[in-house]
């Protein structure tokens, strides 16, 4: 399909305030595509959205099929930056109006743990996600790593997604709808593609949403402060300590799904609802509030459902309306991918020693070795169980002359 791109657009922003690299590798989101040139991709609304980072700019592109409306030509770019949604699609999906340095700052100055860990990890923003992406996409989570949460969506919006355009050749899909998902092989067909038991619960979820509740139905458990895109913001009430009544509503209603339990319900709030109090909470979690919070001391043996709602009030009660954001970055610095790793060197130095006698000069080969032991953090990914050993050596030699 024949796409017409935008220019190249630029939003001031500092790494400091918005990290894509970070943020869209974290768990949130399973659809971005990065590639060599360090750009990242996604179709999203209708249209293929790029994006590069430098020190202090985001900057974005918009890619349309011709069948859809383009911005004005590049002769015109701030009328383009006016008529285009593009430039509020990207700070209502990043969610750009937090202060995100004033949050570091103030949970740092409060919280020990936070600012121990959090500070290797700025620019981390919860992203609005559509709701229905957000329900699917942490279904395909269940017992499941990034790396395979990816290519199951993936695989989702290739074979029932309607197709953008291409980039170099790759085709990009947009996120099937519920009706797309719902057909009567549809469960079958995901089996084949290695969904395994979440075919069946993201063909019954599908259903469900299309011909039953309908999508006006999940768009509304929204947090209306932070609605779906285009719908304008009202208050959302007192935040208490199981969170604010929608949020407990949303939750609560979400259960009802087939393949949603406490923690998928959660990351549904978090990541598609807008409902920041949401705190997601799996096995890592709990190691990170019994390690750093000493929580329970000794006395939950178990991930129960009383246990669960314990730590999210914990979390709460620790950080309030943004203890899902604070949660997610604590979750990101515990992450394998983004832990840094040590690097030993091994520095091996020889000394040869000449002695000199009268008119003979004799040449004794005698070698010490003295190995030193360096540690170097490197901030890079590791593949899983990786132990890097890198060993360099250097040779240093050193003459010493004796006369008899």
């Amino acid at each position: 399909m024949p796409l017409r791109a935008a220019e190249w657009h630029k939003l001031p922003i500092s790494l400091t305030e918005l990290c894509i690299n970070t943020t869209l590798r974290c768990g949130q989101s399973f659809r971005w595509r990065k590639s060599a040139e360090d750009e990242w991709s996604m179709a999203l609304h209708g249209r293929i959205l790029s994006l590069r980072q430098d020190a202090e700019h985001l900057h974005y592109r918009a890619a349309y099929p011709s069948t859809l409306p383009t911005p004005p030509p590049s002769k015109a770019p701030s009328v383009a930056a006016e008529e285009d949604d593009t430039l509020a699609l990207i700070k209502h999906y990043f969610n750009l109006t937090p202060n995100l340095g004033q949050l570091y700052e103030q949970w740092a100055a409060s919280d020990a743990n936070f600012k121990k860990r959090a500070p290797k990890f700025t620019g981390i923003r919860i992203l609005r996600q559509g709701a229905w992406e957000a329900l699917i996409g942490f279904i395909c989570s269940s017992n499941n790593n990034i790396s395979r949460i990816s290519g199951m969506v993936h695989n989702l919006c290739l074979h029932y997604g309607p197709l953008i355009g291409h980039i170099d050749d790759i085709p990009y899909h947009d996120f099937p709808t519920p009706q797309a998902l719902s057909g009567p092989d549809v469960e079958a067909h995901l089996m084949k593609l290695g969904f395994g038991y979440r075919a069946k619960y993201i063909a019954k979820t599908a259903r469900i949403v299309s011909q039953e509740k309908g999508m006006k139905w999940l768009e509304h458990l929204s947090n209306p402060e932070c609605p779906q895109f285009g719908v304008r913001e009202k208050p959302a009430g007192e935040l208490l300590e199981g969170g604010r009544e929608g949020y407990r509503k949303a939750h609560e209603e979400l259960l009802a799904l087939h393949g949603v339990g406490p923690k998928v319900a959660d990351c549904v709030c978090l990541f598609g609802l807008g409902w920041s109090e949401s705190v997601p909470v799996d096995t890592h979690v709990w190691q990170i509030a019994q390690r750093d919070y000493k929580f329970g001391k000794g006395k939950h043996s178990s991930l129960t459902a009383a246990t669960y709602a314990a730590i999210g009030n914990l979390f709460r009660k620790l950080w309030g309306k943004e203890a899902g954001w604070a949660h997610s970055v604590l979750f990101t610095a515990d992450l394998k991918a983004f832990s840094a790793r040590t690097v030993v060197k091994t520095e091996v130095k020889e000394e040869e020693f000449v002695i000199k006698r009268e008119d003979i000069e004799a040449v004794l080969e005698d070698t010490t070795k003295k190995e030193t032991t360096k540690r170097k953090r490197v901030k890079k990914e590791p593949a899983e169980n990786e132990h890097v050993l890198e060993v360099k050596q250097e040779a240093t030699r050193r003459s010493k002359r004796h006369r008899a």
